[in-house]
């Protein structure tokens, strides 16, 4: 629905200069930025663009040069690499934003469009929140920011009123099962399995396949049985937190990270929604702090094994307030 809605937009000449493309993480929302960019440059007269975005060939050159970020028409920009930590910084830097400036003052090398996409924006610190700014308020012509966003709240008033805001919605159930298609391991036959398999992914395809490809749910279903038992289990808390913290774990890591995060957030809504505002107010901010914690790790390249020993005691502790 919503990559119709763009086309119909661009076919009548009338496509804005910059767009959000607002939703949770992993439904989408880069490829279609991606697949918005490709139909741009294969069809640069408008009034005779297709009806529909196709699905790129892979074998293209054009395919290709957007895909390795060598299109000139084409400016991808996202957390830059980290060389102390040998991983990535946690902020899009000014930096980063920078390039923009420099990218739009070339002229475009056949006249087509030229395409900023900003992934996440989220992540722009406040010096490149405002640096975005002053190109959003006078763009050249044929100019397109695309800026993808989990949370359109936590950018800039000032950037949300430049932009068109498109919503995408979760993928459904069914639509889950047919991502994860083809996959292997494939994701599990049995109903409730595959129900337990969709809750927990949230409608995001990315969550879903991190949750089967990567041991995900059980990573998941450890830290419940962590969290649930009355008494502290520190023989388990130790399994879970060396089976997240090795060197070759990043995505484990993230996906424990994930789903403490998560925990808190559903128990804290689970709390405002039944009244009980002191309980929702100390999740919420104990959810806080673990988003610190999170960052505060990947940033300076902390401990992870004591970090996630810390996050399952702090989440002990609070679930049982």
């Amino acid at each position: 629905q919503a990559a119709s809605m763009l086309v119909a937009a661009y076919r009548a000449g009338k496509l804005p200069h910059a767009l959000i493309l607002a939703g949770p993480v992993g439904i989408g929302k880069a490829t279609l930025a991606f697949h918005l960019a490709h139909h741009l440059l294969r069809h640069p007269a408008f009034e005779r663009a297709p009806e529909t975005i196709a699905q790129p060939d892979p074998a293209s050159s054009l395919f290709r040069q957007i895909a390795t970020g060598a299109h000139p028409s084409v400016l991808h920009l996202t957390r830059p690499a980290n060389d102390k930590t040998k991983s990535f910084k946690t902020v899009v830097t000014v930096d980063e934003i920078r390039k923009v400036s420099r990218f739009l003052s070339m002229t475009s090398h056949d006249g087509s469009y030229r395409i900023v996409i900003v992934d996440p924006a989220d992540d722009m610190n406040t010096n490149a929140a405002n640096a975005l700014l002053k190109n959003l308020e006078e763009p050249p012509a044929r100019t397109l920011f695309i800026l993808i966003v989990h949370a359109p709240g936590s950018l800039l008033p000032t950037i949300r009123s430049r932009c068109q805001m498109v919503r995408l919605t979760p993928l459904g159930d069914e639509e889950l099962m047919t991502v994860l298609q083809g996959i292997e391991p494939p994701p599990p036959e049995e109903p409730a399995a595959r129900a337990a398999l969709a809750e927990r992914a949230g409608g995001s395809a990315r969550n879903a396949i991190l949750l089967t490809q990567y041991g995900g749910l059980e990573i998941a279903a450890a830290l419940d049985a962590l969290v649930a038992a009355r008494k502290g289990d520190v023989a388990g808390a130790h399994r879970l937190a060396e089976a997240v913290a090795g060197r070759d774990q990043a995505i484990q890591f993230d996906i424990f990270n994930r789903h403490a995060l998560d925990l808190l957030s559903s128990r804290a809504s689970e709390a405002a929604l039944a009244g009980d505002l002191a309980r929702a107010k100390a999740l919420s901010e104990a959810w806080q702090e673990a988003q610190n914690a999170i960052s505060e790790t990947e940033t300076y390249n902390l401990d992870k094994k004591q970090h996630a020993l810390i996050m399952i005691d702090r989440l002990n502790s609070v679930m049982r307030m």
